[in-house]
């Protein structure tokens, strides 16, 4: 008869410090996920500009306002919560990007303030690159790929089809919303953590978390 097996005192409690550990991982939604890896620093966090008039229609013109689409009231309220949401989540950062069309640009500067942002061409969208959509697309794929200093992460503002082209994934508007942030881990493949909300953001700021 094989005899039953002998549980030491100090297996018992390795295998319930484990499972405690894995019952505390499975309850962390991806939104509380995401959120501690930004605090850990050395992420690139692509953020889409903030909501925007639908009704509106691009010219392709940089520094005509009026032919672009712009933030909505919507818009222009959750550009002015995100900087202090991120703030109030201990969420570091070292530069801040943007792309000088006006829905990006407004939306760092309304979450940031004009004095912490760099305008770069390497962030603009495709359709206002022109002849410079290569120089543009090897820009963007520049600043996902190199990592931030130690304990910080990269901000960059711009939009959802240049980030497609870069990096080859699809972020249709049911993962990656107006507003919400896909999270990267540089690198020469640069490697998506996961996407979170403005809303997510923002609520879990408000809530202490």
């Amino acid at each position: 008869m094989t005899p039953a097996p002998r549980f030491s005192l100090r297996m018992i409690l390795a295998g319930a410090v484990a499972f405690a550990l894995s019952a505390l991982t499975g309850a962390q939604s991806e939104a509380e996920i995401l959120i501690a890896a930004m605090q850990e620093g050395g992420k690139v966090i692509f953020l889409r500009h903030a909501a925007t008039n639908a009704n509106e229609i691009d010219t392709g013109r940089l520094g005509d306002r009026g032919g672009q689409r712009n933030l909505s009231a919507a818009g222009i309220e959750q550009a002015r919560a995100l900087g202090p949401a991120l703030h109030a989540l201990g969420i570091p950062l070292d530069d801040i990007l943007t792309s000088p069309v006006f829905r990006a640009r407004d939306t760092a500067e309304l979450a940031f303030g004009a004095d912490r942002i760099t305008v770069t061409m390497d962030l603009v969208a495709d359709d206002y690159a022109g002849s410079t959509l290569q120089a543009m697309l090897d820009g963007s794929e520049r600043l996902l790929r190199t990592p931030p200093p130690a304990g910080t992460n990269r901000l960059l503002i711009g939009h959802r089809t240049p980030l497609q082209m870069v990096t080859g994934g699809r972020f249709p508007d049911s993962v990656l919303p107006e507003g919400a942030m896909a999270v990267f881990q540089p690198g020469s493949t640069p490697r998506l953590l996961g996407t979170i909300s403005a809303e997510q953001l923002i609520e879990t700021a408000a809530a202490g978390r």
